[in-house]
């Protein structure tokens, strides 16, 4: 197994701005967050957003600002969501990947669509 990044495009809905990056994926996260350079970029003002804790993975809480609506594309998938403003580089968690039916394969190190619904993805909503 090694550590798994994917080409994704992160877009602001409000801004209109597209930005195309490399995201670090981790099933083990959940959200999607956004570096603040990034985040800047598609033209938030992280001083006036809202804000969430969050436990980070040493078990600390940190009060983080959050973006959104954003929408993030990969392949030809794509969901609707927010995201927590942290850390050096995009993080990719599990929660689009629900969202878009999507499979990592560590093996590998890919991030692929879902090959049991290649067209349409699937959720599990029970």
């Amino acid at each position: 197994m090694g550590i798994t990044y994917a080409d994704i495009g992160i877009e602001s809905l409000f801004q209109k701005r597209r930005l195309d990056v490399k995201a670090l994926v981790d099933s083990g996260s959940v959200f999607l967050t956004v570096p603040e350079h990034l985040a800047v970029q598609l033209g938030f003002d992280i001083t006036e957003v809202s804000t969430r804790e969050v436990i980070l993975a040493d078990g600390s809480h940190k009060a983080v600002p959050m973006t959104g609506p954003l929408r993030v594309h990969f392949a030809d998938r794509y969901c609707d969501l927010s995201a927590p403003v942290m850390g050096d580089e995009p993080l990719f968690g599990a929660v689009p990947m629900e969202m878009m039916d999507l499979v990592l394969s560590p093996a590998t190190q890919t991030l692929a669509v879902n090959p049991a619904s290649p067209y349409v993805p699937v959720a599990l909503a029970k």
